[in-house]
């Protein structure tokens, strides 16, 4: 038996119904260690390249840590992975709850989904027994519904659910799989590839135990990562506010997204503000599994009653669509999560609107008599609907903002901001250089969350000269060193999806170093997880996904942004007169990687 690890793959034939267990290879995992380098690896090693992403021939994986499950705090997570039906390239999305956990008590590091089901099916998965089960009484429920009917089906309250909504049963291509109703696999369309196989949801029970290596070892560990947790300066407004305090932070440095970031500045931010919603709408905070940072938030809001919203959500449904009443942002929170969609992509495809009737490119008429002026909530709640049904113009609306801008041309082009058809999140990068950089290169689209630079932000030059020898990677407005930063942080990024971390903990609080991350894996596996074959290990995940999205059609022109932040400077706030050169910024970042000139791995 493995320790730590769940000690078995699952692999599902959809089509013929045919599902089989193998064992977990130590020295595979010592290559790949788990999680999205797991899912990335198989998807490179198996996954025929020119599939379309919705065809049978797609490929569906779901991937835990190592550690997931065992005393680690914030080591909840679990990925989803496949072909993105939103960009081509490579998908994959996160999310935190209970269900990677309960995955690995029933046994498993992966599950491998391939073909389509005949009808609408959900497997269950409970320790050594799984099945496809029929769904056909599921389909059209929303995903509050359908994880109270499963848990019923079953006679299980405690069976974790991963679930699409309706968006994801009518292939809306930034639809999403939700863990715990709330906790959501957000990005890249995981949700429209579940409707495509035709897979309402993925149900598990797991009754098992995990070891460890060294028992004694790694509940030290443990305990020191939890007094790192807790003595960290910015435990108690994390645990307040969640990602929920960048409202007003972003604001107070002139990066918050207005009017589709217009703007940097937002006038009623504080109408809008974590700080509101934790004041007048909190009425508790939660927790995913085994974690000391309760960051979540449960509300109440009028006649909605939800979890969240998490800051990208906040802040796509106020200030990026100049909308200034929180409580209809709280309601769209609660709408979007129970019908399976995603806020960013779809809060960008309102925003793409929006501009382009201010400026005179669309109008009316192009949107079925759609009123898109700023924050007018009536529009986008309908809008909404129209999308999840497919429904009129909602049906272009559901293919993503790039398509959008394509199928209507006249220059809306311009508008659509987004980065290889994934739409950016809410942070203007003309303000946080290496984030900017992160967008451009980051291996499933316009992301942060594949190196999340926060370091940049945190103004220590001396550690900044100490760790990397440039005093201006703590800079957020300098570009130097910038991409020394971004490499170093994109192979923390994939570490902490190795282990099925949480990045706001891992990475954003800078807890989880390779050292560390090495002690923490012999401790808990046995299996000889050096620091330099951890760092190895990440390496090779990383340049396995660039390859692959090269073979996917990806190039070196394509690792850019969006003109508005690379020519258009910031007109106010703290952020005031820059762009982004992110030529010389993504050059610097293939010479730190060791590609050559034009982003291709060298073997």
């Amino acid at each position: 038996m493995l320790n730590a690890y769940g000690g078995h793959i699952l692999r599902v034939d959809l089509t013929s119904g045919s599902i089989r267990r193998e064992k977990t290879d130590p020295a595979y995992m010592l290559n790949v260690i788990g999680g999205r380098g797991l899912n990335s690896t198989r998807l490179y090693e198996e996954l025929q390249r020119d599939c379309d992403p919705l065809a049978a021939e797609n490929m569906l994986l779901i991937g835990v840590g190592p550690l997931t499950g065992t005393l680690l705090s914030a080591s909840a997570f679990m990925t989803i992975s496949g072909k993105s039906p939103l960009t081509g390239i490579l998908g994959d999305s996160a999310a935190g709850g209970f269900f990677g956990a309960e995955l690995k008590l029933a046994g498993y590091d992966q599950v491998v989904m391939t073909g389509r089901c005949e009808k609408p099916s959900y497997l269950y998965i409970a320790d050594d027994h799984a099945e496809i089960r029929d769904a056909s009484h599921l389909w059209g429920k929303d995903i509050w519904q359908t994880t109270a009917a499963i848990r019923k089906d079953i006679n299980d309250n405690a069976a974790q659910v991963a679930a699409i909504g309706p968006a994801g049963e009518n292939l809306v291509k930034y639809a999403t799989v939700a863990c715990n109703n709330s906790r959501m696999c957000g990005r890249t369309g995981m949700g429209c590839l579940f409707g495509a196989k035709q897979l309402k949801a993925v149900a598990v029970r797991g009754k098992g135990r995990l070891t460890v290596a060294d028992p004694l070892g790694y509940l030290d560990l443990c305990r020191e990562l939890d007094q790192k947790i807790m003595a960290h300066p910015e435990y108690e407004k994390r645990n307040a506010l969640g990602s929920t305090l960048l409202m007003k932070a972003l604001n107070g440095i002139g990066i918050l997204p207005t009017d589709h970031f217009q703007r940097g500045l937002c006038e009623y931010v504080d109408r809008v503000s974590g700080e509101t919603l934790a004041e007048k709408f909190k009425v508790k905070n939660k927790s995913c599994f085994n974690c000391n940072l309760h960051c979540s938030r449960y509300y109440l809001a009028g006649g909605t009653e939800a979890e969240g919203p998490e800051f990208e959500t906040l802040c796509s449904y106020t200030s990026r669509i100049g909308n200034h009443d929180l409580e209809f942002g709280l309601k769209m929170n609660a709408f979007l999560n129970r019908m399976g969609i995603d806020s960013l992509s779809s809060g960008e495809t309102i925003g793409w609107a929006m501009e382009c009737v201010q400026r005179g490119l669309l109008d009316k008429d192009d949107f079925d008599g759609l009123d898109f002026t700023w924050g007018n909530c009536q529009t986008v709640e309908k809008l909404l609907g129209m999308i999840i049904r497919r429904e009129g113009i909602g049906d272009l609306f559901a293919e993503g903002t790039r398509s959008l801008a394509r199928h209507f041309g006249k220059g809306s082009g311009e508008y659509a901001f987004h980065v290889k058809g994934l739409d950016m999140i809410c942070g203007d990068p003309r303000g946080i250089k290496a984030f900017g950089l992160t967008y451009a290169i980051a291996s499933r689209g316009g992301d942060h969350l594949r190196a999340e630079p926060f370091f940049e932000l945190t103004e220590r030059y001396d550690e900044a000269e100490q760790r990397w020898g440039v005093r201006d990677i703590a800079d957020r407005l300098s570009d130097n060193g910038k991409a020394i930063l971004v490499e170093h942080t994109e192979r923390q990024a994939l570490l902490t999806d190795c282990l099925t971390m949480c990045k706001n903990i891992g990475l954003s609080m800078d807890i989880l170093d390779f050292d560390f991350a090495s002690r923490l894996l012999i401790a808990g596996t046995g299996l000889k997880f050096t620091p330099e074959k951890v760092d190895d290990a990440l390496k090779g995940v990383i340049d396995r996904d660039r390859k692959m999205n090269i073979d996917f059609g990806v190039t070196a022109e394509q690792d850019t942004l969006p003109k508005r932040f690379t020519h258009e400077p910031l007109k106010e706030g703290g952020s005031k007169g820059q762009v982004v050169p992110i030529g010389r910024m993504v050059k610097a970042y293939y010479k730190a990687k060791g590609w050559n000139g034009q982003g291709i791995p060298q073997d």
